[in-house]
């Protein structure tokens, strides 16, 4: 707590894969432009503040995960301010500005960031600014970038008024002369630099005029055949702006190589989220034919010697490496082929002027090179701005220079969610365009996010096949595109496949590196567990799942329970259930043909299958998508929901299946309750809140 208390605030972040982090880094960077400074924190460091005692205005970025939740990162300060025992004036002193991020795709968009903001309030907190929710669906930068323009002139506010309170108006002026007197002033100072930068060896030039006119006769006029803007392209009017770009990153760490003797450390020292298990994968099926659109794998994991325990329902997370090729590619790219087997230290830079600076987490004390790229970076992670504002330093080519400093601006914001979000680009894209682009090892590590384990739904229920663990997956499949000219792999669904080939096709003889025959392989993982996507402790209960394609897979570990238990129990009461799958062709994508048995003893009640791309003969054509299916069954699902206080399941693609369930469930209760779709809406909104209609969707 040692900064200047007349220009301080706290500034706290929660997140979970790095995105609140970032934003508040980039606040942070930017306060000291604003003559402010910004007290930055992890939210889950409640011992470095306390807002219980807080007088200066405080800055909340947070993100959102799961199905609504806060990150895990802000768990205990949840739980902490959700004490029911705190007064309603608990935080009357507190006056602060909340940033929350999320993606409208999901059903509880910012939750994470409401939760907090709406128990804040309760608490008699005050806003000083208003509330920012941020979309990643199409784009944080839409609502982040002018948040944090808004947010130093009330910061000036809330400080001046909270001096006024103090009696103490009259010895702090409003903002000393030299600071800027408008939150758009700083991008002009920083776009002079970037001037600067564009100097070109000419030590004669007289002003940045001159010279940002220079760069735009060399480097902007596309020629004829560039009339289109692309990735390393622009056009009229960006390629004739004059540009706001961010400040650029300081540089707070530093690599030192050191030898090639020592051992990596192990997987489960990477993950904070608990215990790590490394099992064999001793099954794999290949549920669609070849000439199916995508491609669906079954995995069998043997867990009978490990401590991990699951429910139906649950997630798990698979720890999986970047592409080994990538890895390689990149090494060559950045001339350190030769380097990839030495071990590195990473530690913070002398002098840095970050508050706070550490090495990162995800990055351990010694390990290679190799290991760092493979095991702890996203190298396949969609730039930021700010990375991009980085590698400007890093290009000599005048003209990717320039496009790039427009890719990173607010005049360009367009052009980067055109060519660079949207397209799925990443640093290896990026340096294959840009040529000229030379950055360091140290500035890789410093922005690219950790890389994350992938979660999946488990496929099997542990009573029914005790010591196994199944789940189902796509080949994620990313096909080449203009600003991304080759195709691409998911990172984990492709390593999977490769690693399950021997499975896949037995007669095929696979070698290891030795020229020894493969044995099954290890992968490894740790519990998810979801608090919400369970059975109902009463079995009497009807429940219906609305899976269609790999959706279905957690239905599969519902059903196996519900065989068990019946098994077991003969004398216990038990509810219909009902299964809508849907696939594109009966012969090509029907996952689970065995639903079928299921039905046929008795464990399913009602199973109502649909084909979309099939074609029919019939007068009438049949329902192609598991949405029409559910409104043929009306009174059943109304029957189910309302009368018999039923549980509903979704599970699978939000936007193209799951918000359409969603409208047919809105307008089944609407017809059957004769109610208007507002009033309907409501309904389905109190189902939500009984966890009584649940979802596990993706985007």
């Amino acid at each position: 707590m040692c900064c200047d208390l007349k220009r301080r605030f706290l500034l706290l972040y929660a997140t979970q894969n790095g995105q609140a982090k970032a934003i508040a880094e980039e606040i942070w960077q930017q306060a000291g432009c604003q003559g402010f400074e910004a007290d930055m924190h992890c939210i889950s460091e409640m011992d470095k503040y306390n807002l219980e005692t807080e007088k200066d205005p405080v800055v909340i970025v947070i993100s959102t995960t799961g199905t609504g939740d806060p990150p895990d990162t802000a768990r205990k300060f949840v739980k902490k301010i959700q004490d029911t025992t705190l007064p309603p004036d608990h935080f009357a002193h507190l006056q602060y500005g909340l940033l929350g991020l999320g993606d409208s795709e999901y059903t509880f968009f910012c939750n994470g960031g409401k939760t907090v903001d709406r128990r804040l309030q309760e608490l008699g907190a005050q806003h000083f600014y208003d509330t920012g929710l941020a979309d990643d669906c199409v784009g944080l930068e839409l609502v982040v970038d002018p948040w944090i323009d808004g947010l130093w002139l009330a910061l000036r506010e809330a400080l001046l008024l909270q001096k006024e309170k103090e009696g103490m108006s009259s010895s702090v002026s409003a903002v000393p002369s030299s600071l800027p007197a408008a939150p758009h002033v700083v991008h002009e100072v920083n776009l002079s630099s970037e001037v600067q930068n564009l100097k070109l060896e000419d030590e004669g030039a007289g002003s940045s005029d001159v010279l940002l006119q220079k760069s735009v006769d060399i480097n902007l006029v596309p020629s004829t055949r560039d009339t289109e803007p692309s990735l390393v392209y622009s056009v009229p009017p960006v390629s004739q702006s004059a540009l706001n770009i961010p400040a650029l990153p300081s540089e707070n760490i530093e690599v030192q190589f050191q030898d090639t003797h020592g051992e990596n450390p192990h997987l489960s020292s990477l993950i904070s989220e608990g215990a790590t298990f490394e099992v064999p994968i001793t099954r794999a099926v290949q549920l669609t034919r070849e000439d199916a659109i995508k491609t669906a794998l079954l995995l069998e994991l043997d867990i009978a010697d490990t401590a991990f325990n699951y429910q139906p329902g649950d997630a798990f997370c698979v720890i999986c490496p970047n592409n080994a090729s990538e890895v390689e590619e990149l090494l060559q790219i950045l001339g350190l082929s030769e380097k990839g087997e030495y071990f590195v230290c990473v530690k913070v830079k002398q002098g840095t002027k970050k508050k706070g600076a550490a090495r990162p987490q995800h990055i351990p004390e010694r390990s290679t090179l190799r290991f760092i790229l493979t095991w702890c970076l996203e190298i396949r992670a969609i730039p930021k701005k700010a990375f991009l504002r980085a590698l400007v330093e890093c290009t000599s080519d005048v003209g990717e220079k320039r496009r790039l400093q427009e890719l990173c601006s607010r005049q360009g914001a367009s052009d980067y969610t055109r060519f660079i979000r949207d397209c799925g680009v990443c640093l290896l894209d990026l340096l294959h365009a840009f040529p000229s682009c030379k950055p360091s090892l140290n500035l890789l590590i410093e922005h690219l996010p950790k890389l994350q384990p992938r979660y999946y739904s488990v496929s099997s229920s542990n009573l029914y096949q005790p010591g196994k663990l199944w789940f189902v997956f796509n080949i994620v499949e990313f096909p080449a595109c203009p600003a991304r000219p080759v195709s691409r792999r998911g990172v984990c669904t492709g390593w999977l496949a490769k690693l399950v080939a021997p499975l896949l096709h037995p007669h095929r003889v696979m070698l290891d590196a030795k020229g020894g025959r493969l044995s099954n392989q290890k992968i490894s993982i740790f519990a998810r567990p979801n608090n919400t996507f369970h059975l109902p402790a009463d079995t009497s209960v009807p429940i219906i799942m609305v899976g269609p394609g790999t959706g279905i897979s957690p239905f599969i570990g519902f059903l196996q329970h519900r065989q068990k238990l019946k098994e077991e129990h003969t004398d216990w009461e038990f509810g219909d259930t009902w299964v809508f799958f849907g696939c594109r062709h009966q012969d090509r994508d029907y996952l689970f043909k065995q639903l079928r048995s299921f039905l046929e003893n008795g464990t399913l009640t009602h199973l109502k299958v649909c084909f979309s791309r099939d074609s029919s003969t019939a007068e009438e054509a049949p329902p192609k998508y598991v949405q029409d299916v559910i409104r043929l069954y009306a009174k059943d699902v109304a029957r189910v929901l309302l009368k018999e206080r039923g549980y509903f399941y979704v599970c699978g693609d939000k936007k193209g299946m799951a918000d359409g369930v969603s409208d047919a469930v809105v307008d089944i209760l609407g017809m059957e309750m004769e109610v208007d779709r507002l009033e309907a809406m409501k309904i389905l909104a109190t189902l939500r809140e009984a966890k009584r209609y649940l979802q596990d969707v993706w985007s």
